[in-house]
């Protein structure tokens, strides 16, 4: 048995960017994948908010954040840089800005393009152009000029709004296909299909 657990859910995009950033890092977890509707009890022992990613230590110790168990097990090796930035400089902080947007704004613009059903008050069209607005527009101009959020190779913003974005593009994939919107489109499409990507996605745990 390894050390470190890992609770995850598959298609959960908080829980595909922490493990993305484990995978990279070459930490061994022990992957525990759980059912939303039958959550395990030891999971929710150490971490009653009942969601997706927990990094939990055998000293006790808890992650429970997706942002942080990137950052840490980036912390421990980080072979590709996306950790790079120097906190307090330009391209710090607008790695920062970008999640930021993306865990708050988009997020929840995105919500409601997905489940427009739920919120009756606009159509889909509306929270697609709200979501488009605040954040997609902001990745075409960027991946219009560099391959990766980060510049010439990704740092830590690429592999923390990539499973969102996936998410915003799987909503109406004809659209998204059509749309004005290729260099997003192209970068979205290199994730996908990265060998980094289909590792933590196979249906197989590592114990």
């Amino acid at each position: 048995m390894l050390s470190v657990v890992l609770y995850s859910y598959r298609r959960c995009p908080y829980a595909m960017r922490a493990r993305m950033a484990l995978w990279c890092a070459e930490i061994a977890v022990d992957l525990r994948e759980i059912s939303l509707r039958d959550k395990p009890p030891e999971m929710l022992a150490i971490s009653p908010k009942g969601t997706v990613p927990v990094l939990h230590f055998a000293d006790g110790q808890v992650i429970e954040q997706s942002l942080d168990i990137m950052r840490w097990a980036l912390q421990q090796h980080d072979p590709q840089g996306w950790l790079r930035w120097e906190e307090g400089s330009e391209a710090f902080a607008r790695q920062e800005s970008l999640i930021l947007c993306n865990d708050t704004t988009f997020k929840y613009w995105l919500d409601r393009y997905k489940y427009a059903e739920r919120y009756p008050e606009f159509d889909q069209a509306y929270y697609r152009q709200q979501a488009l607005s605040c954040q997609l527009e902001v990745l075409e101009q960027r991946l219009s000029q560099s391959a990766f959020l980060g510049g010439d190779k990704p740092d830590l913003s690429d592999v923390a709004l990539f499973p969102f974005v996936r998410q915003f593009a799987a909503v109406d994939a004809g659209w998204f296909e059509a749309s004005p919107y290729p260099a997003t489109r192209q970068w979205l499409r290199g994730w996908v299909e990265s060998d980094l990507f289909k590792k933590i996605m196979a249906k197989s745990h590592i114990q």
